[in-house]
């Protein structure tokens, strides 16, 4: 299922499934089959295997049944992040080039990490698609891009080896892990990467059952139409099972939880001369099977 939250007009927002152009309302496509379904994405995943069951079989049904007022065309619907996560962890320093890359431009460590680097952004940092990166010039010189495929918990994981991890997962999306390159501060990234909309996310959440390979993914990143960032998840120096068995060996992770797996390396920062977002500037965020992540930047001042 490809899941997403939307508005039509200034209705609150819901919970949808995304089939080709069309939003399907799934509360809406419940009801008319004498169900209920919850009508928001967190709440949904927190409602377990047999709501999520239910939903896969009525999408299943033959589309010509479905009720006028659960379908919506591309026109009609504004997509927003699909949930606001308890907890954002970012995975820093995780594809082998990036690290090479950091080492020469952020004066990071040039040897590989022996264990994942971590760190988290709040909620207040996330926004959706469409929505506005803010670029404060009063705080940063140097806002930077970085394409990364977010993992989505579906259960509570705590201590949860590597074999099991993946029985955690609900399903993916994709974060863009916004950077203010000089606002590290005594080498901490709290708010170098947590200020308010430096986590886009979405547009939507695809469910584990229909990503093939999350560790054989396309990624990509563009600035203006220009390609800064193209590599695949198999170059991840640290799995996602090695990921999720690594915080959770002391960190409990809940549904709606998101770990941003890490960047590959074409940051902004490695380029030579550097390159960051001003605003203006147009950034596309792709991830194969997941589709892209459009937003532009703005002035905040």
């Amino acid at each position: 299922m490809r899941l997403v939250t939307y508005t039509v007009g200034d209705a609150p927002a819901r919970l949808g499934a995304q089939l080709d152009d069309r939003v399907l309302d799934l509360a809406v496509l419940a009801g008319h089959h004498g169900t209920d379904l919850p009508q928001d994405l967190l709440s949904f995943i927190r409602a377990g295997d047999d709501v999520h069951n239910t939903a896969r079989n009525l999408l299943a049904g033959d589309p010509s049944a479905w009720p006028a007022d659960a379908v919506h065309g591309p026109g009609d619907v504004v997509l927003h992040a699909p949930l606001r996560p308890g907890k954002v962890i970012g995975v820093g320093l995780n594809y082998v080039e990036h690290v090479e890359e950091s080492s020469r431009s952020l004066d990071t460590d040039k040897d590989l990490p022996p264990r994942p680097v971590l760190f988290s952004k709040p909620a207040t940092a996330v926004t959706g698609p469409g929505q506005p990166i803010l670029h404060n010039g009063d705080l940063t010189q140097q806002l930077d891009w970085e394409c990364e495929l977010a993992v989505v918990i579906g259960r509570t994981a705590f201590r949860v080896s590597e074999e099991d991890a993946y029985d955690h997962i609900f399903g993916y999306s994709i974060v863009n892990d916004i950077s203010a390159r000089d606002q590290r501060r005594s080498g901490q990234w709290f708010f170098s990467k947590g200020q308010d909309s430096y986590a886009p996310f979405g547009p939507a959440v695809v469910t584990a059952d229909d990503i093939p390979d999350p560790m054989a993914l396309d990624l990509e990143l563009r600035v203006n139409g220009v390609t800064k960032q193209k590599s695949n998840t198999r170059h991840m120096l640290f799995p996602i099972a090695r990921l999720i068995a690594d915080i959770s060996s002391g960190v409990t992770l809940e549904p709606g939880d998101v770990i941003a797996t890490g960047s590959p390396s074409g940051v902004g920062a490695g380029m030579v001369p550097p390159e960051f977002l001003v605003p203006g500037d147009t950034v596309e965020a792709t991830v194969e099977h997941i589709g892209t992540l459009t937003n532009p930047v703005i002035d905040a001042r």
